[in-house]
């Protein structure tokens, strides 16, 4: 049940914040987006370590690089799985936490399109994160500096879409932008994380 740890974490640090803010409502509608994607963003780094890390230590790996199947394929399949576990149950409670910030209808809608376009993003870009330390242990820190400045761009387009739809702007440039960052990474990430883990392997 440890997959469950992060999706965990994600749900304790959002409850908390309306507890020690200000019960006002503008007050809450102002940082509740920002609040709701920090979270998240945590979790999936918390996630992280942990994706390709056990395949590594019982030799998976290599059976992945020597397999008849292409290596991207392979890794596009674990991101999958692992977006499956962590995101797909964040899409499930994410109206909920939404309404503790006193978003409306509509800015929560806005906000489950930037987790439907961001979330396959945070896990594409931390699986070639997840790469570059897989010989490393303890090496969550530095997954966390690897990573953040590779995490900004979708950041702050998801929570500008939402604090656009909150004032009462349009959303759509943000979401576009999110939509394209999230094509060029449905693109590279798998090839370029399959080199970073042969050159993981090979200096095993």
């Amino acid at each position: 049940m440890e997959w469950l740890n992060p999706l965990i974490f994600f749900i304790l640090v959002t409850i908390l914040f309306p507890l020690t803010l200000a019960p006002d409502h503008k007050i809450l509608q102002a940082v509740g987006p920002g609040i709701l994607w920090i979270a998240l963003l945590l979790a999936v780094l918390l996630s992280l370590t942990r994706l390709f890390q056990p395949d590594y230590e019982d030799g998976s790996l290599e059976q992945w690089i020597f397999s008849s199947y292409p290596l991207p394929l392979l890794i596009f399949a674990k991101i999958s799985a692992h977006w499956l576990m962590l995101c797909a149950p964040v899409l499930i409670v994410a109206p909920l936490l939404a309404f503790m910030f006193h978003l409306s209808g509509p800015v929560t809608g806005v906000f489950m399109l930037t987790l439907l376009l961001g979330t396959p993003l945070l896990t594409l870009l931390g699986a070639i994160g997840a790469a570059l330390i897989i010989s490393l242990r303890r090496s969550g820190l530095l997954l966390a500096l690897i990573l953040l400045p590779l995490y900004v761009p979708t950041l702050i387009f998801a929570t500008g879409a939402l604090q656009a739809s909150v004032s009462g702007f349009s959303a759509l440039p943000a979401i576009l932008w999110l939509a394209a960052l999230l094509s060029v990474a449905l693109v590279l990430a798998p090839w370029i994380t399959a080199i970073t883990l042969r050159m993981g392997i090979a200096f095993k």
